[in-house]
C-alpha cells in the first residue's frame, strides 16, 4: 500500500499543492499504453466563445485559492476558498457570486478553535449549506470539521473530527444528502489511520459508518460519495489489490464492499468522486490509462469498469482531470494542467468517450489550475486555484456550447 501523506495526494492537485499548499504528493506507478483510448478528440481553439472571468480572487479581504466547484441555492452561487478573509493563509472563506460576477464573502474562517481551510464544496439541504474543513476545531488545527452556513452568512459547527477512532482531514468532495442525512469521507483518521466515512445529522449527530485499511480494503478516500437507489458510492485514492485505489459501496448502515481495483494494465490510477447518470456511475482518475496522464471511465453499480478515454494521447489535450458533472446527456470537467498553455482545460465527453477540449486555460490574465465546473442553466460555472488579475482564482464562466448533443 502507498503511503499517503500531508495535504496533496490527488495527482489532479500537484498544482494546487505547489501554489501554498502543505503536503506531500505520492509518487505513482505510471500505466503502460495498453488501455482503449477514447473514441475520438476534438480541440476547440484557444477559449471557447463567451468565456469569460466573473471573478478574479485576493482583493482586500477577500479570500483566495479555491479548492472546489460551486454549488446553486437559490438562483445564486456558493463556494469556499482554502486561504483568504480575515484570518489569511489560516483562514479561509465562504462566498456566493451571482451569475453576474457579483461576490460577497459571507463567512471568514479560522479565528481560534473554529473551522479552517475548507477544501470540498458545499450541499444544500432544507435551504442550508453544509461543507467539511481540512483543519481546525477544538482537536487541533489538522483535524477538520463539518460546518452548516446559511445563506446570510450564519456558521454553526456541527462536528469537530479527531477524538479516539474519529477521521481527520474531510478533504474530497462534497457532502451527499440522502433521506435528510449527510454522509462524507475523511482522508486520514480512524482506527487504521487511513480514513473513514461517516454520517452526521443536520443537528450534528455524527457517526462512523467504515473504517479503512482492513486487508484488501481502500484507503484514503480523497472522494466524496454518491448515492443510486439508496446505497452510497465512492472511491479511495490508494489500497485496494494493487495499491492505486478503488470503488466502493456502503449501505447507510456501514456495510462496506470494494467492487473495483484500479491499477491493472491500462487502468487509471487514484481515482476521484463520482458521478450519477442513468443509474451508472462514472468518473475520473488522476493518473494511469494509455499514457499516465488520467483517464474517464464508467462502471456499473456491480463494479465492472471500463476505461472510456485516456487523457494527454494528442497536443493541447488536458492532463490530470478532475471531478465531472452531467448536463444534458453528457459530461462536462476540467483538467488540473495540459491544454494549449499548460494549464488546465475545460472538456466534454460523451458516455462512449468522445472527448472535446472547451478551453485551455492560461491566456493573459486568465485563470489557472481549474477544479471543476457546475452545469447551471445551460451555463458552466468553475473555479480556479490560482491565476486571474491577482494570482489568487478566479471564478469563471463558459457558455455550453449547443452543439454539444
Amino acid at each position: 500500500m502507498k503511503a499517503f501523506a500531508g495535504l496533496c495526494f490527488s495527482a489532479a492537485l500537484v498544482a494546487a499543492c505547489s501554489a501554498g499548499s502543505n503536503g506531500v504528493v505520492p509518487s505513482t506507478a505510471i500505466q503502460g499504453a495498453n488501455a482503449r483510448h477514447g473514441a475520438s478528440v476534438r480541440h476547440a481553439t484557444g477559449s471557447s466563445g463567451g468565456y469569460q472571468i466573473l471573478h478574479s480572487f485576493g482583493g482586500t479581504g477577500d479570500g483566495f485559492g479555491p479548492r472546489a466547484g460551486l454549488a446553486v441555492l437559490g438562483g445564486v452561487l456558493y463556494g469556499t476558498t482554502f486561504y483568504g478573509g480575515t484570518h489569511g493563509y489560516r483562514g479561509g472563506a465562504a462566498f456566493s457570486i451571482t451569475t453576474g460576477g457579483t461576490e460577497s464573502v459571507l463567512y471568514d474562517f479560522g479565528l481560534g478553535s473554529d473551522a479552517s481551510r475548507p477544501w470540498a464544496g458545499l450541499t444544500s439541504l432544507n435551504g442550508v449549506l453544509y461543507g467539511t474543513t481540512y483543519g481546525g476545531g477544538t482537536h487541533g488545527y489538522a483535524a477538520g470539521t463539518i460546518f452548516s452556513l446559511t445563506t446570510a452568512g450564519a456558521e454553526t459547527v456541527l462536528h469537530n473530527f479527531g477524538s479516539s477512532g474519529d477521521g481527520v482531514n474531510p478533504i474530497g468532495g462534497q457532502l451527499v444528502a440522502l433521506n435528510g442525512v449527510l454522509y462524507g469521507t475523511t482522508a486520514n483518521g480512524g482506527a487504521n489511520g487511513l480514513g473513514i466515512v461517516f454520517s452526521i445529522t443536520t443537528s450534528g449527530t455524527e457517526s462512523v459508518l467504515h473504517t479503512f485499511g482492513g486487508t484488501g480494503d481502500g484507503a484514503h478516500p480523497f472522494g466524496g460519495l454518491v448515492a443510486v437507489n439508496g446505497v452510497l458510492y465512492g472511491t479511495t485514492a490508494a489500497g485496494g489489490t494493487n495499491g492505486d485505489g478503488t470503488i466502493f459501496s456502503i449501505t447507510t448502515g456501514g456495510s462496506e464492499a470494494v467492487l473495483h481495483n484500479f491499477g491493472s494494465s491500462g487502468d487509471g490510477v487514484n481515482p476521484e468522486t463520482l458521478s450519477v447518470l442513468n443509474g451508472a456511475l462514472y468518473g475520473t482518475t488522476g493518473q494511469g490509462g494509455a499514457y499516465g496522464k488520467g483517464t474517464v471511465f464508467s462502471t456499473t453499480t456491480s463494479g465492472n469498469e471500463s476505461v472510456l478515454y485516456s487523457f494527454g494521447g494528442s497536443g493541447g489535450d488536458g492532463i490530470t482531470p478532475g471531478e465531472i458533472r452531467p448536463f444534458g446527456g453528457l459530461f462536462y470537467g476540467t483538467t488540473n494542467t495540459g491544454g494549449a498553455f499548460n494549464d488546465g482545460t475545460v472538456f466534454s465527453i460523451t458516455t462512449s468517450g468522445t472527448e472535446t477540449v472547451l478551453h485551455s486555460f492560461g491566456g493573459s490574465g486568465d485563470g489557472v489550475n481549474p477544479v471543476g465546473v457546475k452545469p447551471f442553466g445551460g451555463t458552466l460555472y468553475g473555479t480556479t486555484v490560482i491565476g486571474g488579475a491577482h494570482n489568487a482564482g478566479v471564478v469563471f464562466e463558459l457558455p455550453i456550447p449547443i452543439t454539444e448533443t
